[in-house]
């Protein structure tokens, strides 16, 4: 222990260093020691401490005085959101009618159809028509050569005229014969040969009056017209074409007035009768929908389909159907007037029974309703009970709407 003060005493003092290796600190020390003096202490470690402590002091002060102020926390109340509903998924309500539906399906053709065939032969002249023009009722649509009926028309009628000149000749001769015969003067036998040979030639003329009538007929039908007022759908005849009576010409069709001919489920029969209104659509006409009504209905379901055969007939005033059209129709097969009913998905249903939303003053409220009978293919539902006309009610299935939520009407 001693000896360690001692060392360090000489390190101070520098009396263990010769006078050459001390340092100016060193010799100072070394002559302070001579002297009986004690050696001077160093300070500027605890400068140095003191100055790095000072230095902390001021970062922290300077690190807290630039420390942004603490904002006050505020509650946040968060507002009921109000849902948005647009003008298709609610409804006023108001009494309308009702319909039961029976849904058929099938093809258009036109009511009326004639296919022209010739009824005279001989060499076709002129074909005026053609696949898609409309022809009136007269118009001449073929006509065939008309010499050959012509002469034949002209000999009947001479071989009638004689006939009849000779018929008139041979009454003249009967009567006078008949004079005589009362005077005696002729036989009987020749007043019978007169009255025979008149007999015979009033059934000559009668005979040949028909033919007369029949070569006329022909001659008349060698020019084809127009039966009604339509449009020429086909046509099997050109000219120059060599006819005999028969033959198929052509075929016209009036587009006035359609018949669809549409197959009803079989179980729906005993619902549909004859007068009941339709609503028919055709392909291609969207948008359009044309009114007929049930006019026939076949008594035997078709083999194999289990359908039945339904026959409507409807107007077509515009004459956009045509025949081959694929139509689908509705049966109107009864009726409600001034009902109140909504679409089958707006009811909802929970462990208290059948409600619905009803928009009150912006708010959502139950409204406990009663339901009836379905109509127009299960697409609507009758209220009963719990609604009246005039309410505003939620008809879109809108899950996420809840009794008591807030709503507001947009796109009004």
């Amino acid at each position: 222990m001693n000896k360690a003060i001692t060392d360090r005493s000489d390190i101070e003092t520098g009396a263990a260093k010769p006078d050459w290796a001390m340092s100016k600190r060193e010799k100072l020390n070394a002559e302070r020691a001579a002297e009986g003096l004690p050696p001077k202490r160093r300070r500027w470690p605890w400068v140095v401490l003191i100055v790095v402590l000072a230095g902390g002091a001021g970062g922290a002060y300077f690190m807290a005085s630039q420390k942004a102020p603490e904002t006050p926390v505020a509650k946040v109340v968060e507002a009921a959101p109000v849902m948005q509903v647009n003008q298709m998924e609610f409804e006023v309500l108001a009494p309308r009618r009702l319909e039961r539906i029976v849904k058929v399906t099938g093809t258009l053709s036109p009511s009326v159809s004639t296919q022209l065939s010739s009824q005279a032969g001989g060499k076709v002249e002129a074909v005026n028509a053609r696949p898609g023009d409309a022809v009136s009722k007269g118009d001449v649509l073929v006509q065939v050569d008309t010499e050959n009926l012509t002469l034949q028309l002209k000999q009947i009628r001479s071989t009638a005229e004689a006939t009849r000149a000779n018929l008139a000749q041979s009454q003249s001769q009967l009567e006078r014969t008949e004079e005589l015969s009362g005077r005696g003067i002729v036989s009987s036998s020749s007043l019978e040969q007169a009255r025979s040979g008149v007999a015979a030639l009033r059934s000559n003329l009668t005979a040949l009056e028909s033919q007369v009538a029949a070569a006329e007929i022909a001659l008349k039908n060698a020019t084809v017209r127009a039966p009604f007022n339509g449009i020429v759908a086909s046509r099997s005849v050109e000219p120059g074409q060599i006819i005999g009576a028969g033959s198929p010409l052509m075929t016209i069709v009036d587009l006035d007035v359609m018949e669809m001919q549409g197959n009803a489920v079989i179980g729906t029969g005993p619902l549909i009768a004859v007068g009941q209104s339709v609503k028919v659509e055709a392909d291609g006409l969207t948008g359009h929908a044309f009114n007929g009504s049930v006019d026939r209905i076949n008594p035997v379901a078709t083999a194999g389909t289990r359908t039945i055969p339904v026959y409507i007939r409807l107007k077509n005033e515009d004459g956009l159907l045509r025949g081959g059209m694929f139509a689908t129709g509705e049966i109107v097969v009864d009726s409600r007037e001034d009902a109140l009913a909504v679409p089958v998905e707006a009811v909802r249903e929970d462990a208290a029974g059948n409600y619905m939303l009803k928009i009150v003053d912006g708010v959502l409220v139950r409204a406990d309703v009663e339901l009836g009978e379905t109509w127009e293919l299960g697409r609507l539902v009758r209220i009963a009970t719990g609604l009246m006309p005039g309410d505003k009610v939620v008809t879109a299935p809108l899950t996420e709407l809840k009794v008591g939520d807030k709503v507001e009407i947009v796109g009004a």
